[in-house]
């Protein structure tokens, strides 16, 4: 089991930026596929972005509705991952949880988490 501990979520204007970052402990996270997802209030989790390690390649996913604007990086040695998302918009408000599971190569319908996050606010007021 992965322990994971989001944090960077905050209130910021539409059209600004904030980082997200999830610590993960218990397991490294090198074989993992690491992801992001999200849920505003009275709609469904969604998935956001993921990334992914095969044979070397590291494979990035993301939600038609972030791309271009969010970007997700892992580092190794922080046994880490993060979530930079730039051009905030209102829309974009929910709370965001960091997700692990195993390799998701194929894209994000190959994405089934095992282990989860506490989750993380992030609100874009107009």
């Amino acid at each position: 089991q992965v322990h994971l501990v989001e944090s960077g979520g905050g209130l910021v204007q539409a059209g600004g930026s904030l980082r997200l970052s999830c610590a993960a402990s218990g397991r490294t996270i090198s074989t993992y596929a690491m992801g992001w997802f999200r849920q505003a209030p009275g709609k469904e989790r969604e998935f956001v972005a993921a990334t992914t390690w095969s044979g070397g390649v590291t494979y990035t996913y993301y939600a038609d509705s972030v791309k271009g604007r969010f970007t997700a990086s892992r580092d190794g040695a922080k046994n880490a991952v993060y979530l930079q998302m730039n051009r905030l918009k209102p829309e974009d408000t929910a709370v965001y949880y960091c997700a692990a599971g195993p390799s998701a190569v194929g894209g994000p319908d190959r994405f089934f988490p095992r282990d989860w996050g506490q989750g993380t606010q992030v609100t874009v007021s107009s």
